[in-house]
C-alpha cells in the first residue's frame, strides 16, 4: 500500500510554489489590505423617498424595479457589496462603503427615464479592422404585417434583423428594429410590393447633405436626423462604446439635446433630441396574440403622444435616410442606453403598436418591464445622506477578529490536548489555510473588487470548524487502522483512502449551502456565503496538498511511528495493550 503513495515532498514543494506565486501577484499590486465594507470601514448611507409622477405611493413592483436600476448603477459589476434595499414600501436605502465621489447622490437618485428618439446614424461601437466589409443586414415586411422577402446582395456581417411591431386594431404597419432578440435576416428574392428595411449598422454615413453644414436645428428632430451637421457627425465618428466596468456607468441623457450612445449589442447610434417621453406611454405588456405562437410586446401611448407618434411614423415609414442610405428608424432609450431601434413600414395613427420578433417569454417580459417602469419613472425626493464613521466600524472589526482568534485558539488547544503531536499538523494546516485565504481575499479585492464585510469574516470563521472536521475525520481513521494492527505508514494510506470520501462529502454539503445562500439571498448575506464557499474550497486544497503529504512524511519519523507518549498515537491514546506493531521489524520478535 505504501509503495503506491505519491511523493509527498514534491507535492509540498509544488504547493509552496503556488502559494508563493499567489503572494507574488499580490505584491505586484502593492495592496496588502483587503477592501472593507460599510460595516467595517464606514461610508455613506443614502435614503431616498420614492413617489410616482403624480405624487402617489409607488407600487411594490415599480419600487423593486427602481431598486434594481439603482443597484446596477452603484454596484456596476455587482461585487463591491454596496447594499440597495427597499424600506417601508416607499423608501430605497443605499449603503455604499468607503470614500465616494461627490456626484454619488445625483447618480443614485437619477430617475430612470424612457425616451423615444430618431436614429440619424448607426455603426459598430468598436473600431473595425481595415478592409473588413461594413456590416449590413436586410429584411423587409409588407404593409399587411406579413414578412415579405427582400434582396440581400452580401452576407450579413452585423446584427440580425430585429423585432417588428404592428398597430393594434387596424391594418398592420410593421416596425422592425435592432434588439437583443432578433429574427433571422431574409435572404430570399424580393417581391415588388415589399419595402426594403435595413436595421443593421453601417460603417459610416454614406452621404452628408451639403445644404447646411452646421446641421438642422436640434429642436426639429425629423429634419435633424437627415442633416445632423459636421459637429455631431464628428462626435459620432470619434465615439466608441465602453466595455467592461465602464459599460455599466450611467449615461447623461438630456432630452433637449442629441445623444451618442450604444445598444446592448455594442453598436453606437447617433440620436436626435427626444420626441416622446416615457411618461407618455400608458401601457407596455408582453403576451401572445390570438392565433399566433410568438411572444410580442404591446405598446399604448396616451393622447398627448398619439399625434406625435402618428406624425413621426407617417414621415419615416418606408423612407430611406439621405445620410446613411438605410431605412429610417427610431430608438427606444432607457437611462441613455438603446433597448430597441425599430424601423417603420407603415403609419401608426391610433397610438397602439405591437413589437414582435424572435422573443422568448423572458425576453418579452423583460422588455415590457423596461418600457413599463421607464414609462412610469419614480421621482425621488428629500434624499437623506448620512456618513457612517469608521469608529463603530473599527469596534465591530476588532470584536470580530477577537471572536475569531478566541475560536481558533480553542480549536488549537483542543487538538493539542487530544491529539498531542498530531495537533501540530492541525496548527500548521490552519496556518497555511489562513495564508492562502488572505492571499485569495487580497487578489480578489484587486481583480474583481471583492469587499470584505463583517458577515464575510463570520463566514471565514465558520470555515475554521469545517477545516478542523477534516482533520478529525482523517486522524480518527488513522487511529482506527492502527488499532487493527497496521503500522502508521500503512494506516496513513488506508485511512486516507477511506477518510477522503467522507471529507469530500462533508465539504460538498457546505459548498452547496454556500452556493444556495449566494444565489437566493441579497445584500451582505451574499458576502457570508461567498466567504464560506471560498474557505471550503481552500480547505479541500490544503487537505489534499498539504495535510496528506505532511502525514505521509511524519509516518517516516520515529517519534510518531514508534508510538511515543506525546505523539498522539501511543498505546494509551489508541486504547490498545503494548506498542503498535509499526516498531516490529521484519523477521524480528513477535
Amino acid at each position: 500500500m505504501a509503495s503506491k503513495t505519491a511523493r509527498p515532498g514534491r507535492r509540498l514543494i509544488i504547493f509552496g510554489l503556488v502559494v508563493a506565486a499567489l503572494y507574488g501577484g499580490v505584491a505586484l499590486s502593492g495592496q496588502w489590505k483587503p477592501k472593507l465594507g460599510l460595516d467595517l470601514q464606514g461610508g455613506q448611507r443614502i435614503t431616498l423617498e420614492a413617489a410616482t409622477q403624480n405624487g402617489q405611493k409607488p407600487s411594490p413592483a415599480s419600487l423593486e424595479e427602481a431598486r434594481g436600476i439603482i443597484d446596477q448603477r452603484v454596484n456596476g459589476t455587482g461585487v463591491t457589496e454596496a447594499e440597495v434595499s427597499t424600506q417601508g414600501g416607499r423608501n430605497i436605502v443605499v449603503e455604499v462603503p468607503g470614500k465616494n465621489p461627490k456626484n454619488l447622490v445625483d447618480t443614485v437618485k437619477q430617475t430612470a427615464q424612457l425616451r423615444f428618439r430618431l436614429v440619424a446614424a448607426m455603426a459598430p461601437g468598436q473600431p473595425q479592422p481595415s478592409g473588413s466589409p461594413s456590416p449590413s443586414a436586410s429584411g423587409s415586411a409588407s404593409p399587411s404585417g406579413s414578412a415579405s422577402p427582400s434582396p440581400s446582395k452580401a452576407p450579413s456581417a452585423g446584427p440580425k434583423s430585429s423585432p417588428t411591431a404592428t398597430p393594434k386594431g387596424r391594418a398592420p404597419a410593421v416596425l422592425g428594429g435592432v434588439h437583443a432578440d432578433k429574427a433571422k435576416p431574409s435572404k430570399s428574392p424580393s417581391a415588388k410590393a415589399s419595402a426594403s428595411s435595413s436595421a443593421a449598422p453601417t460603417a459610416a454615413p454614406s452621404a452628408t447633405p451639403q445644404a447646411n453644414p452646421a446641421g438642422a436645428p436640434v429642436d426639429q428632430p425629423l429634419k435633424w436626423m437627415d442633416n445632423p451637421g459636421t459637429k455631431w457627425l464628428k462626435k459620432f465618428a470619434a465615439f466608441t462604446c465602453p466595455t467592461g466596468k465602464q459599460a455599466a456607468a450611467p449615461v447623461v441623457d438630456n432630452k433637449n439635446q442629441p445623444l451618442v450612445t450604444c445598444d446592448s449589442d455594442g453598436n453606437k447610434l447617433l440620436l436626435s433630441s427626444a420626441l416622446i417621453e416615457g411618461t407618455q406611454l400608458k401601457k407596455a405588456e408582453a403576451g401572445i396574440p390570438q392565433n399566433q405562437v410568438q411572444w410580442v410586446v404591446n405598446l399604448t401611448f396616451d393622447s398627448t403622444a398619439r399625434k406625435t407618434f402618428a406624425d413621426v411614423t407617417r414621415q419615416i415609414a418606408n423612407q430611406t435616410s439621405p445620410l446613411t442610405g438605410q431605412q429610417k428608424q427610431f430608438a427606444i432609450v432607457l437611462d441613455g442606453k438603446v433597448i430597441s431601434a425599430p424601423t417603420v413600414n407603415g403609419v401608426i395613427p391610433n397610438g397602439q403598436a405591437e413589437i414582435s420578433g424572435n422573443f422568448s417569454q423572458k425576453s418579452a417580459q423583460t422588455l415590457a418591464n423596461s418600457l413599463k417602469y421607464g414609462a412610469l419613472p419614480l421621482r425621488f425626493t428629500v434624499p437623506v445622506v448620512t456618513d457612517e464613521g469608521p469608529t463603530l466600524a473599527a469596534d465591530q472589526l476588532s470584536a470580530g477578529l477577537i471572536a475569531g482568534a478566541i475560536g481558533l485558539g480553542l480549536v488549537l488547544i483542543y487538538c493539542l490536548l487530544y491529539y498531542r503531536g498530531l495537533g501540530l499538523v492541525v496548527m500548521a494546516s490552519l496556518f497555511i489555510a489562513g495564508l492562502v485565504t488572505y492571499a485569495v481575499v487580497l487578489a480578489m479585492s484587486q481583480a474583481v473588487g471583492f469587499t470584505l464585510t463583517l458577515p464575510g469574516i463570520a463566514g471565514l470563521i465558520v470555515a475554521v470548524g469545517i477545516t478542523a472536521d477534516s482533520f478529525i475525520v482523517y486522524f480518527e481513521r488513522i487511529r482506527d487502522e492502527m488499532r487493527a494492527g497496521k503500522s502508521m505508514r500503512v494506516a496513513v494510506e488506508t485511512g486516507w483512502a477511506r477518510a477522503r470520501n467522507t471529507c469530500l462529502a462533508a465539504d460538498s454539503v457546505s459548498l452547496l449551502a454556500a452556493v444556495v445562500l449566494f444565489v437566493f439571498t441579497i445584500g451582505v448575506v451574499k458576502g457570508f456565503a461567498f466567504a464560506l464557499g471560498i474557505s471550503t474550497v481552500i480547505d479541500l486544497i490544503v487537505f489534499f496538498w498539504f495535510t496528506k503529504p505532511m502525514m505521509t512524511l511524519l509516518a517516516r519519523v520515529r517519534f510518531f511511528s514508534s508510538g511515543s507518549r506525546f505523539s498522539g498515537l501511543s498505546p494509551e491514546t489508541l486504547g490498545i495493550d503494548g506498542p503498535p506493531r509499526a516498531v516490529v521489524a521484519a523477521g524480528g520478535r513477535a
